[in-house]
């Protein structure tokens, strides 16, 4: 299979100017129920993460044979980590792990979105937008779901925080969203800046409004550490630390998403060691920043991480996976009911096998997100079915992911 290369021409290129954005008119939104003040982010793996591998059924008496020399073990050297039994973790997930154990880390297998067709560029599309399959829209569910939100102040009254050389489409839309992408060009030094702003002052002030909002965005994200989401796992955790400085702020957002890169693992992905195993060490350790930097707020936290699809349940002839289907979604945060793995479980027996191939999609990706934006946002279920996640009516969120 020809992997595909997202290109910044394609995904990236129109949606604005790395490294300034501006606010939209901040409207007002809903107090959290209870009084709360909950804290949202939505962590994108984009490349497609190898659920098997992150969270291997060592239950299943298919999964070895499939996985081969990639498989983990329960005992020995770099052991995977247990969780329920049945199901375990990658070993370069502690964090997520020790998270697991105090009932803040959550783990829903055998998930999808409505897509199949193994294109990381529809696969991201369908995963952002919410919608049934791929189709034209210039809105994420993120964005609609901020939006929907009643008047009042206390979720998101200062919008939300998209990373990136642009808006991520999970958060394009009418509600307002702070952007900041690091340079790229060297940065043009403050005294630039400033002569750039008179000019515009004179030429277009509307424009020149814009520039010092997303100055001033820039300065603030280098205020607080922020740095490149690639798929450097330093960098993982560098972009944590910054978003979460900023989400964790008394006039910060509330709502944020990012997206790592690199999770495309055709070749010589390895077991407990290798490619995937650094990438999930960068993974979590981005957890960790987030529960530390994000304590004062940390019990009306949530954290979703979601990726475009799976991988094959075997592996191929270069030691690695290709693309497939069904994976896995994280949850983790002070306000998640953790402890859990949420599995409608297949299968991995050839006959089980999604088009004889693929771990088989049993939980829809749009029922977890319902399902958090429900208990944790406070959204209904007609908002959610109809302007959230549009055609999704028969879809029920799902419960009990918020503690």
């Amino acid at each position: 299979m020809i992997c595909e290369t997202p290109s910044l021409s394609r995904r990236h290129l129109l949606a604005g100017i790395a490294s300034f954005a501006a606010w939209a008119h901040v409207p007002r939104f809903a107090h959290a129920a209870g009084g709360r003040d909950p804290r949202l982010l939505v962590v994108i793996l984009r490349g497609a993460l190898d659920g098997l591998s992150a969270v291997p059924p060592l239950g299943d008496a298919d999964y070895e044979g499939l996985r081969a020399s990639i498989a983990l073990r329960r005992d020995g050297e770099n052991a995977a980590l247990g969780l329920d039994g049945y199901f375990a973790l990658h070993p370069a997930l502690p964090t997520f792990h020790r998270l697991y154990k105090a009932g803040q880390g959550l783990v829903v297998h055998a998930t999808a979105s409505p897509y199949r067709a193994r294109s990381h560029f529809d696969g991201q599309d369908v995963l952002e937008t919410g919608l049934p399959g791929v189709g034209r829209t210039e809105t994420g569910w993120l964005n609609r779901a901020m939006a929907a939100l009643p008047a009042g102040a206390r979720i998101a009254g200062k919008g939300g925080l998209g990373v990136g050389p642009a808006t991520p489409l999970i958060l394009r839309g009418k509600a307002p969203v702070l952007g900041w992408a690091p340079p790229v060009l060297p940065r043009a030094g403050d005294d630039l800046a400033a002569r750039v702003l008179d000019l515009y002052q004179h030429r277009d002030p509307q424009l020149m409004k814009s520039l010092a909002a997303a100055l001033e965005t820039d300065k603030m994200a280098r205020a607080n550490g922020m740095d490149a989401a690639g798929a450097n796992p330093q960098r993982m955790v560098q972009v944590a630390e910054g978003v979460a400085k900023l989400i964790a702020a008394a006039d910060g957002p509330r709502v944020a998403a990012l997206a790592y890169e690199g999770w495309d693992t055709h070749a010589n992905e390895g077991g407990a060691k290798g490619r995937l195993a650094n990438l999930l060490g960068g993974l979590d350790g981005a957890f960790a920043a987030f529960e530390r930097l994000l304590q004062p707020v940390w019990k009306d936290t949530a954290v979703l991480v979601v990726t475009e699809f799976g991988r094959t349940a075997r592996i191929n002839g270069t030691e690695g996976t290709d693309h497939g289907t069904a994976t896995v979604a994280f949850l983790l945060g002070g306000a998640v009911k953790g402890g859990r793995v949420i599995a409608d479980w297949p299968g991995l027996k050839p006959a089980a096998l999604f088009e004889g191939r693929d771990l088989a999609p049993t939980t829809d990706l749009r029922a977890v997100m319902k399902g958090l934006l429900a208990e944790h946002l406070g959204l209904g279920a007609n908002v959610l079915a109809a302007d959230v996640f549009p055609d999704s009516g028969a879809l029920k969120p799902l419960s009990g992911l918020v503690a």
